[in-house]
């Protein structure tokens, strides 16, 4: 263990898309450091299996399904899980949708798809609980109010074939400094991280094309992809007692990977454009009822 055991008691911490990949990391870590932990998804099955294995472990835990483009199904996801598990002092935003595509191809839908899902969703509920925390705090919060927004290295730089989501995730970027300086007053910081490439089961085959996750992997300046836990500890330490003074901070955790190649889908370009738009349109998942 990183940290002591206890790192975290007394908080409870809610994770959207915490069900599976980078989000269901950090809600197991949190728990294992003494959180309370909620956590958020469209589908139940996931939900409630991490919470399963958090409560098989000896932690504490709680689901509920939610569509974070919904305000209203918020609302009511935020009192289940405050029923359940008690109020949330902590938020972590990692919901978020993605796809490799040509920007000339990309139809409105798909563009709004994205968007509403990294940014509005990311809006919509961290302005959901902060409501509730400057309701309930009266001017001092509980001084571990904290959100923490997962967003990624090319919110800055920009990356070719993930339109959508660099817009989206420059936004969230951009929300988390401006309310680290306003809801300071109330006591409630804010920040991001910017992870690069994590191999997780779902989001990371849809975004690395059949060679490029090993020539990716190997022009890395580490050599190699980053460990869930080592993103984990990461937030965990951000939600820490001594990360108190940390507000309107993003920290990468690429191995150095933007400083050497900028955006994160820049070497696509260089690819035959016909060969690539056929391999994004085979990768792309099956629609479902």
């Amino acid at each position: 263990m990183t940290f002591q055991k206890d790192l975290l008691a007394g908080q409870n911490i809610l994770v959207t898309g915490g069900g599976s990949g980078l989000g269901r990391a950090m809600a197991e870590r949190f728990a294992a450091l003494g959180a309370g932990v909620a956590i958020w998804g469209r589908r139940e099955a996931p939900l409630a299996d991490t919470v399963a294995a958090i409560e098989s472990a000896g932690g504490r835990a709680c689901y509920a399904t939610c569509d974070v483009r919904d305000p209203e199904a918020i609302a009511r996801a935020l009192d289940a899980v405050e029923d359940a598990g008690g109020l949330l002092t902590g938020l972590v935003n990692n919901a978020a949708g993605n796809f490799l595509s040509s920007s000339e191809d990309l139809s409105a839908n798909a563009f709004d798809a994205v968007v509403k899902i990294v940014l509005y969703g990311t809006f919509h509920t961290t302005q959901a609980l902060g409501r509730r925390w400057i309701e309930r705090c009266n001017g001092a919060c509980d001084p571990t109010a904290h959100v923490l927004s997962i967003v990624t290295t090319y919110a800055w730089t920009g990356s070719p074939f993930v339109l959508p989501s660099a817009c989206a995730k420059a936004g969230v970027l951009a929300m988390t400094r401006s309310l680290a300086v306003e809801w300071a007053t109330y006591g409630i910081r804010a920040n991001a991280i910017a992870p690069g490439p994590f191999p997780t089961d779902g989001a990371f085959s849809r975004l690395m094309p059949p060679g490029v996750a090993e020539r990716a992997r190997a022009s890395n300046p580490l050599g190699r992809f980053g460990e869930p836990a080592e993103l984990a500890d990461l937030a965990a330490y951000l939600f820490a007692p001594n990360a108190g003074y940390v507000n309107g901070e993003c920290v990468t955790i690429d191995g150095g990977s933007w400083l050497k190649e900028g955006g994160e889908f820049a070497a696509f370009v260089d690819h035959p454009r016909d060969e690539l738009k056929a391999t994004m349109a085979a990768m792309r998942p099956k629609k479902t009822r």
